[in-house]
Order: C-alpha cells, then sequence, then structure tokens
C-alpha cells in the first residue's frame, strides 16, 4: 500500500523536476510554458438550463439556485405554470409564488427581455446567471409518434431547437418527470432531475446519531483523562483524534470490555468533549409508564426523550422499531406525572396508502381518528402495562390519558403557537422541507417537539429518501446542543414484522 507521499500523479511529476537534475532558467521556462498559461484564462461557457413546470412547482426558488448558470423558460411552461395556480394545495401556492417571483424579475428588468434578464439574488443564493423567457415561435423537429399538442414535447422541441442554435455551450432539460428524462435522453437530448432540494444523494451518509467506539479509543484518548460525578451521572473528559468527528448529543458506546460504556457528547470544544453516562431506561426501575428499553437504540431514544434540556428529538426506524410507542409513554409520564407539559398533541400526513375513500364527516378530531390507528394501537398497549387499580383503574386512567391527548390535522397549524405542548409529528417522512420548517417554527416557550418517520415509506409525490422533511431536519439539527437524534435498528414487534421488514 502506498503511504501518502507515494502518491504523485502524472501531472506532480511533470511540474516538478527531480531533484538531482538542474533547475531551469526562466528563459527556458518562459519557452516551456504552454500558450494558454501565459494568456489571461478563458471564461468557462455557462450551461443552460430549461425548467420544466414541476421544478417550478416543487421549489419556487430554483429560478436563482443554479449560481452563474443561465435559466430559460419555454412557453410551455409558463401557460403550465398558469393552469396550476387556483387552489389550497401545496403545488397552487408554490405556482403562485414561481408567478410572483418571474413579474418581480420581468418588471425590473431595464434591458430587452430577448437578451436575457440578471437573476438578483432571492432566498440566499447569490445568482450570476440571466433569465432567458421564449420570445418566438419554435417548432423543433421531433419525431411523428411524439404529440404535436402536448406541453411536456412542446418543452422538448424547445430543447432540441437551442441544442441546435447554440451548439457551443451544453443546454439541459431539468424535470422531476420521470417519463420526460426518459424521452428526452432517447432523442439524444441531456436532461437532468433538480438536486438542489435534496440533503443527501446517499442516505446511508445521513447522520444516525449513535457512534461506536474503537477498541483502542481509551489508549488514544485517555491518558488526560478527567472523570467526576454529579447528579447520578458520570463525566469523562477526553481528548484525542476522534473528537473532531463527534457531534454535540450524539450517542456514544462501548462494549468490549466487561463493563459496557453508553454515554451522550455532552460538551465539544476542539480536540476535546466531555461525555456524560446514561440512564439505563432497560430496567424496570426506570421504566416510562410501564415501559423500558428493549435494545441499546431504544435505551438512546428514551434518554432524549426525557431530558427537559432537549427541544427537539427526531426519531428514525423501520416499522416495528417502537418509534411512536418510545413517544407516547415519555410524553404521558411527563404530562400526567411530572407536569411538565400540559397536553399532548399528535399530528401527522394524511397521505392515503391506496385509493382516497372521501369525505369524513365529523369534527376536525373526528375527521383526524381513521387516521391515528398507531395511536390507539399503542395507547391499547400503555394502558395494559398499568395493572394499578384493577379493570376499573384501567378505566380511569384511560379516560385521563385521552383527555390529554389531542389530534390536529397540518391543515390548519399555520399561525399557530403551541406553549408547554408535548408535539408528536408521526409519518414526518412525507412532509416537505417547507412543511416541516412550518411546523416545527409553532413551537412555543416550554414545547417539545418529536419527529417520527421511516424514510423507506415515503408516499407524498415528488418526495424522495434524499429530500424528505424528515431527513432535511435531522441534516439540519445535528450537532445544535437542544437537539438529539436516534435511528432505531432493532423490530421488536413480533418476529414475523422483523422478517418481513428485512424479506420482502
Amino acid at each position: 500500500m502506498l503511504k501518502p507521499s507515494d502518491r504523485v500523479s502524472d501531472a506532480d511529476t511533470d511540474a516538478h523536476p527531480a531533484a538531482d537534475s538542474p533547475a531551469p532558467s526562466a528563459a527556458s521556462a518562459q519557452q516551456s510554458m504552454p500558450k494558454r498559461s501565459r494568456s489571461a484564462p478563458a471564461r468557462r461557457t455557462s450551461k443552460l438550463f430549461v425548467l420544466d413546470t414541476n421544478v417550478l412547482m416543487h421549489d419556487p426558488s430554483s429560478l436563482f439556485r443554479f449560481e452563474e448558470h443561465d435559466v430559460y423558460l419555454p412557453m410551455g411552461t409558463l401557460e403550465e405554470l398558469d393552469n396550476h395556480k387556483k387552489g389550497l394545495s401545496d403545488v397552487a401556492r408554490n405556482a403562485r409564488q414561481a408567478s410572483r417571483f418571474l413579474d418581480e424579475i420581468v418588471s425590473n428588468a431595464v434591458a430587452d427581455i430577448g437578451a436575457g434578464i440578471p437573476l438578483r439574488d432571492k432566498a440566499g443564493e447569490r445568482p450570476q446567471g440571466r433569465l432567458y423567457l421564449q420570445t418566438e415561435a419554435i417548432s423543433g423537429e421531433l419525431p411523428a409518434t411524439l404529440a404535436a399538442g402536448k406541453t411536456d414535447n412542446q418543452i422538448l422541441s424547445v430543447v432540441r431547437h437551442l441544442q441546435k442554435q447554440q451548439p457551443q455551450r451544453d443546454v439541459i432539460l431539468v424535470t422531476k418527470d420521470i417519463n420526460m428524462r426518459i424521452k428526452a435522453r432517447a432523442l439524444g437530448l441531456a436532461a437532468e432531475d433538480y438536486f438542489n432540494d435534496k440533503v443527501l444523494e446517499d442516505t446511508d451518509l445521513l447522520y444516525a446519531g449513535v457512534t461506536r467506539l474503537p477498541a483502542d479509543f481509551w489508549e488514544a484518548h485517555g491518558r488526560d483523562m478527567e472523570s467526576w460525578k454529579k447528579e447520578g451521572h458520570t463525566y469523562y473528559r477526553v481528548r484525542g483524534p476522534l473528537v473532531p468527528k463527534l457531534l454535540v448529543n450524539e450517542f456514544v458506546y462501548d462494549e468490549s470490555g466487561e463493563r459496557p460504556l453508553y454515554a451522550l457528547v455532552k460538551e465539544k470544544a476542539g480536540r476535546g468533549a466531555v461525555l456524560e453516562t446514561l440512564r439505563d431506561y432497560g430496567h424496570a426501575k426506570n421504566a416510562v409508564w410501564g415501559i423500558t428499553a428493549r435494545n441499546r437504540e431504544q435505551n438512546f431514544a428514551l434518554n432524549l426523550l426525557m431530558n427537559p434540556a432537549i427541544d427537539f428529538v427526531t426519531l428514525l426506524g423501520q416499522a416495528g422499531t417502537g418509534k411512536t410507542l418510545l413517544a407516547l409513554a415519555a410524553g404521558l409520564t411527563q404530562v400526567l406525572d411530572d407536569k411538565r407539559y400540559s397536553e399532548i398533541i399528535m399530528t401527522r400526513v394524511t397521505v392515503p396508502l391506496g385509493e382516497d375513500i372521501g369525505f369524513l364527516p365529523g369534527t376536525e378530531e373526528e375527521k383526524m381518528q381513521p387516521w391515528m390507528g398507531a395511536l390507539e394501537d399503542n395507547l391499547d398497549v400503555l394502558n395494559a402495562s398499568d395493572e394499578s387499580g384493577g379493570e376499573w383503574g384501567r378505566a380511569a386512567t384511560r379516560d385521563l390519558v385521552r383527555s390529554r391527548i389531542k389530534v390536529k390535522s397540518l391543515n390548519f397549524m399555520r399561525g399557530r403557537t403551541f406553549i408547554n405542548k408535548w408535539l408528536v409529528i408521526d409519518e414526518a417522512q412525507n412532509l416537505t422541507p417547507k412543511q416541516m420548517k412550518t411546523l416545527v417554527t409553532r413551537a412555543g416557550p416550554g414545547t417539545k417537539v418529536v419527529c417520527l418517520g421511516n424514510i423507506a415509506q415515503i408516499d407524498t409525490p415528488y418526495l424522495t429518501e434524499g429530500s424528505s422533511g424528515l431527513t432535511y431536519v435531522v441534516d439540519r439539527m445535528k450537532g445544535w446542543p437542544h437537539a438529539g437524534h436516534v435511528t432505531l435498528a432493532r423490530g421488536e414487534r413480533s418476529r414475523l414484522a422483523d422478517h418481513a421488514a428485512e424479506a420482502l
């Protein structure tokens, strides 16, 4: 295996003469220098991105996210944008916002529209490109099998026309329509998905919130270690090469020795960090509403849920890992026993798995009940775990619990402020980053937000594992001293559910 110093590329070999060879004179060096080195570097030709309508309806600020490259809008895109601007859905709202951006850009244009309009700063971006609108009729040559009246085919003809008109630059169609990308590539046209909204290209790189310490951790980090005890926890101050890779509120564990270590990164500064040992919620004496942790990750999750200093918790995991059960058990304990929060608020995205069954009668809470089957199932488990008071006691507890849990719809969340609440957002993988921001910013003083989900089960169109709102908040909130995340690894529902999750 080559050392880092041995890995010398061909370019490095050419650029640096051997140590025993004489240094070239200034004149010979100038003669051997390529001509393009003496002249000023040529400006790289910017790309021209042709936007499909679904890109603007997915992210209205996409106009400003192509940096130094130019953006082209065909007339078909503008017509489709106009057709989708009516309604109360997110798609309609985004279409209206995109239209406002375009109106602002065109209204402030001082030059000829045909020459391109410089894009100004918007949405935190600093674009340097220009916006081009289709100002003339374009009838590109397409195969006769493609219907001329279809908007998608009109946009493809525009892309082909621009490709022939400007052969010196890359003309790329940007669309979230998979079939349109396939058609474009079949016609020899460059086509891409819109990637700017993706947090990660590979979800395997998503922050897990848990790190296993290497076998030599204490040899490398424990030379100047300090330790002390406070309020039932043991603290270790360590320094070493692994510390810069850790994040605040990240869990670390070492199970190699006789006494395993489970700890939380409490503080971090440079190459030094403070580790805090955890409370063992797997022991019956620390049961939370009759529930004990069945595995390592569940213990980590309960340490986050029961910590009043943590305001925002995200739990990821496949079906049956106990996300909803842990969140409800911790919420009931802190609402009814500790009186830390006034009530539990449950909400989730109402995206059906199959065909929609139509309108539902009743009040807001009654309409949400069919969507809250997971809540009812977990309440049955929690109620069965309460063995005090017999049947009458369990009935009284059930009524008390239901009086402290409110079920709310996402449709009425805008403008609200939740004070001193335990807010649980279930099936959060179906939220867009914008919806997630709207929900999390509803939290007022004393409120704790818990987001639950499985990014492998996304039912919302145009959302992927990399662009889900749940992936977005996990990545953006990591390392904040008042936020924590755990990816639950083991299913605890049943052996059938565990095997089905892996085999099917």
